[in-house]
């Protein structure tokens, strides 16, 4: 008998769908009363632990979500993608985003290649450029030591390099090995951001990263052309080659630019924007930054994830266990959002690359042939570091929409503090609230405990809380390079385990093209007028009405690059 052409045709999800009511008639209050679910429902991997027992679920649920993922050939599909076959069906791509991180001697093979040789030829590259720039070995045009880095790039090629700089900063190792060095990023085309990141910037200490496969992306190339004019209008045009490297496949178009192809960085089709940090997109201007030393403990993590991901039995498993919890609150339960709640300040830029590298995986209303969905996949994630968060949308979380957390903390802070006559240290006094949160979601107070307070009758619906809110804790040992990468794999394989079980292709992104296309007739259009004083035509009333009165201010097109003040 074929197997269903959706999961959402199985036994398996027909069953769950009957079991929601049955979760329906319990209380976490209730449910955390059973120590041995609980038990069962904490996992610990490498010192990392993670405890679930605050989903709504019981014994049974996890029981039926096993089967769920085995009707979806979740083992199957996991083996698929670490064997090189092409799941990414649209774009008929392997997706092998555990490569970048192998160890030299493994063999993952796609198109019946080993491509692991590949991917540490561009690592010991990187190893050995990124070392010469740190030494003094390379210098600029000028003379001088290449001490401050920009790295240009947008979507994948931005946030996830900006999370793990951002998580490395404070990490006593990792900022040892970056005295006297700073990294930049600029992304958004707004001269806004281009003003910023080089403010205070000498093009002399300089090295501009430019990062992008084809180098064709619209706001990639505008801002780098806008740094390379930064650059040659104050050093001479011949600069450009020591002050610019690329991270990108199109030789051509980088000798075109001025850079010389020599100090190209590669990547492969296999790799998507949103899962490239552990290429040369991330690694170069993290290895520059930190020191390849530094980058390649971040690696090592990633890849004892990925090892884990691949061989652990399902039921301890932790992204497996978190991805299929992920599709009951969102597919089954009806929580189309999810919070991702580090207590780390470090981590402050993880949410803004996990919002991407789940959206834009598993945003899709379609199968992977191409059959609509019946019921909703992919979730909505934001988040903020504790205890900022707290005073931000908890009010939300905890009275209003019931909102799945995912609460992220660590043993040992990265910058421990303990003032003489305090009754904690600052780690502990964050970590009392990563612990608390959770059990004031389940548990909530109900009229009967306020009233026993002491609370007057007016304010009590006011102050009830009614819990059974869902949330997970991820507790990680420290917050070094090498957690950092385990915690980035934990949320990729989580997503990919999602789409997996949805039915859904992870790995394309066909939902960010539209918009673009029509931008490039927005763009003729400005250029028209601007440039011709052609009258806005070829648009509906709206968009005529707000480009007209957009281009009542006239920007002179003189060849001003950046602000005055900025140059």
């Amino acid at each position: 008998m074929a197997s269903p052409a959706l999961i959402s045709e199985t036994e398996q999800w027909k069953d769950l769908k009957q079991h929601v009511s049955e979760i329906q008639t319990t209380h976490l209050r209730d449910l955390m009363n059973d120590v041995d679910r609980c038990q069962a429902m904490i996992v610990e991997q490498e010192g990392i632990v993670l405890d679930y027992s605050r989903q709504r679920v019981t014994k049974e649920t996890m029981g039926k979500l096993f089967k769920l993922a085995e009707a979806a050939h979740l083992k199957e599909k996991i083996e698929k993608m670490y064997g090189g076959e092409k799941i990414n069906s649209t774009e008929n791509r392997s997706v092998l985003h555990v490569a970048l991180r192998a160890a030299r001697e493994k063999e993952i093979y796609s198109d019946g290649k080993n491509v692991v040789p590949e991917v540490w030829q561009v690592l010991d590259k990187i190893k050995d450029f990124s070392e010469k720039v740190r030494s003094g070995a390379w210098i600029g045009a000028t003379g001088k030591p290449l001490k401050d880095v920009v790295s240009v790039g947008i979507g994948g090629s931005f946030l996830g390099p900006l999370f793990v700089h951002t998580a490395l900063q404070t990490d006593p190792v990792a900022a040892e090995y970056a005295k006297g060095r700073q990294l930049r990023f600029l992304a958004n085309v707004d001269p806004v951001d281009v003003a910023r990141s080089i403010k205070d910037l000498d093009p002399e200490t300089t090295l501009v990263v430019v990062v992008s496969k084809t180098f064709t992306t619209a706001e990639t190339m505008l801002n780098a052309r806008t740094l390379r004019e930064w650059i040659s209008s104050s050093l001479g045009a011949e600069a450009v080659a020591k002050h610019m490297v690329a991270v990108s496949t199109n030789l051509p178009l980088v000798k075109d630019f001025g850079i010389d192809p020599a100090n190209a960085f590669a990547f492969w089709d296999w790799v998507g924007g949103r899962y490239s940090v552990c290429s040369a997109v991330g690694v170069l201007p993290l290895s520059l930054q930190y020191g390849f030393s530094v980058v390649e403990k971040f690696l090592e993590g990633a890849r004892s994830i990925d090892n884990h991901f691949y061989s652990a039995p399902f039921e301890s498993n932790i992204p497996v266990l978190v991805g299929l919890l992920s599709v009951w609150n969102v597919t089954f339960l009806g929580y189309p959002a999810r919070a991702i709640l580090p207590y780390s300040q470090a981590l402050e830029k993880f949410a803004p690359h996990i919002q991407q590298l789940s959206m834009e995986s598993n945003g899709k209303g379609v199968s992977i042939d191409g059959t609509p969905l019946p019921f909703e996949a992919g979730e909505i994630d934001f988040g903020e570091p504790g205890t900022n968060g707290q005073h931000s949308f908890y009010q939300l979380i905890h009275q209003g929409r019931v909102i799945p957390c995912d609460f992220i903390g660590a043993v040992r802070s990265q910058q421990p503090i303990y003032l003489k006559g305090e009754v904690v240290s600052n780690h502990d006094e964050l970590m009392s609230n990563f612990f608390a949160q959770p059990d004031a979601l389940s548990y909530g107070k109900n009229p009967d405990e306020l009233l026993r307070d002491k609370v007057p009758d007016h304010l009590v619906p006011h102050k009830t809380f009614t819990g059974n809110r869902p949330s997970l804790s991820l507790l990680l040992p420290s917050l070094s390079a090498y957690d950092v990468g385990q915690l980035l794999a934990i949320y990729e394989h989580r997503i990919a385990v999602q789409g997996f079980v949805w039915g859904i292709n992870s790995f394309d992104q066909w939902g960010v093209e539209l918009g673009k296309s029509l931008a490039t007739q927005v763009r003729k259009q400005l250029h028209a007028s601007r440039v011709d004083e052609k009258p806005v035509q070829g648009f509906n009333f709206s968009t005529t009405t707000l480009l007209s009165r957009f281009l009542q201010e006239r920007t002179p097109y003189d060849g001003t690059v950046l602000p005055k003040n900025v140059i």
